[in-house]
């Protein structure tokens, strides 16, 4: 791989030469090194090298981008060109923009030389506790990969942004077998920047696999009601995203649809819920350290104890509607804990339903959504009484964050984000 800096080096000097004023642009090397398992057993292993380059050029009010995974000279003059022409063929937007200086700063982040040996171990540790402790589970799929990532970024403000970052990361995909039935497929995974425990105790890995025993065997609920759903932590990281996307992004609160546009400082949804992005949270693995606007990312709170403190808006958005910039476009999610265990949030439900993944369209401009609850269990009673099928879950997504009922204390930390169960009332939800 070409030194990154170097080529920067490069960059600058090609698009000096064509007197191009303003631009950002970032440069990527990367390295992949991965590890696959089938049915139980190693596969493949493979080392992959990578280099992207991208390129915002801004001229006359227009703003045009050009990418591509090459980095010799050749290839970055025609980036450069495409820029150009790309901007020429755009229209007029004096919305468009780049961050001011910034500085310039170097991060370092993870591990940056890897452990193979290691990893390996870990691997393989880990479909020897699947044969023992899961006899009944199919691993249908198990991928590992260490990653390394160097880039530069650079913009005619004067910022430059150097990232050195290096994780592993594991994903399964499996389902359980009893008697000849199969369950339906689950996914789980983490990313990681040390090899200090057994993978099956990462993320939520073990309750995956916990869960996909006990989903062998399905019933149908009966009926329609309206009652309590308990979201997972990959159920609620799902509707806090289209929360995010359809009451607090840049498009709605431009367009003017959201029904949050002007809510900034208002009580929007239950005391218990605080979400935030936090890309430097110690739990976050290899979290974003600059926009894609050319900020230095900062850790911000969307929705504090129920408040809105602001909109998710790029820089773009918040010249376009006036409103303060969020300097974070990542999605280094961290919802606060609550008081409840999830067994006394389990306790408390009279009849409802634990959801463990949604699938459905997005929800509509007023926030309904209906769709199929996944990998889920009915409750009764303040017991878990068996996992259900295609069962049908509808309800209004601002609704129901002001009808939290419960928070747990306990996190599912996956390196990415940092997620509770989160209970919440009033979801009609139907069987047969």
């Amino acid at each position: 791989m070409s030194e990154i800096r170097e080529v920067a080096d490069l960059f600058d000097n090609i698009l000096k030469d064509k007197k191009i004023e303003k631009y950002t642009y970032t440069l990527v090397n990367s390295e992949k090194q991965e590890l696959n398992a089938e049915n139980g057993e190693l596969k493949l292993m493979r080392t992959v090298f990578n280099s992207y380059a991208s390129i915002k050029v801004f001229k006359d009010n227009k703003m045009g981008s050009a990418s591509g995974n090459d980095l010799s000279r050749e290839a970055l003059t025609k980036l450069a060109d495409d820029g150009v022409s790309a901007a020429e063929s755009s229209p007029e937007d004096p919305c468009h923009d780049i961050a001011p200086d910034q500085g310039s700063e170097v991060f370092r982040q993870g591990t940056y030389e890897p452990d193979m040996d290691k990893f390996i171990e870990r691997i393989q540790e880990f479909l020897e506790t699947i044969k023992k402790e899961f006899p009944t589970v199919i691993l249908m799929s198990a991928v590992g990969s260490y990653d390394k990532n160097h880039w530069i970024s650079r913009n005619t403000n004067g910022t430059e942004f150097e990232d050195y970052s290096g994780s592993y990361s594991f994903y399964i995909t499996a389902s359980a077998n009893e008697d000849g039935v199969n369950s339906g497929f689950s996914s789980s995974g983490f990313t990681t920047d040390n090899l200090d425990k057994p993978f099956i105790e990462m993320g939520n890995i073990r309750k995956s696999l916990e869960d996909s025993v006990k989903s062998v065997h399905t019933k149908s609920l009966e009926g329609k009601f309206e009652g309590p759903v308990i979201l997972t932590p990959d159920a609620a990281s799902q509707f806090i995203g289209m929360l995010v996307s359809h009451y607090m992004s840049g498009d709605v609160i431009i367009d003017g649809t959201s029904l949050w546009l002007d809510k900034v400082g208002e009580q929007v949804a239950s005391d218990k819920l605080t979400v935030s992005m936090k890309p430097f949270d110690e739990r976050i693995v290899c979290g974003e350290r600059g926009t894609q606007d050319g900020f230095r990312s900062e850790d911000v709170t969307l929705i504090e104890k129920g408040v809105l403190k602001a909109h998710s808006l790029n820089l773009y958005a918040a010249n376009k509607t006036g409103r303060p910039v969020v300097k974070n476009s990542g999605w280094s999610l961290v919802i606060e804990p609550g008081d409840k265990s999830l067994e006394e949030i389990v306790k408390s439900i009279d009849k409802g339903i634990i959801m463990g993944r949604f699938s459905g369209g997005e929800p509509g401009t007023n926030g309904e959504f209906s769709g199929v609850a996944k990998n889920s269990f009915y409750v009764e009673n303040g017991e878990i009484k068996y996992a259900i099928s295609e069962t049908m879950v509808s309800a209004n997504l601002g609704e129901i964050v002001k009808n939290i009922r419960a928070v747990s204390k306990e996190l599912v930390c996956d390196g990415s984000t940092v997620v509770p169960y989160i209970a919440v009332d009033g979801v009609v939800i139907s069987g047969k």
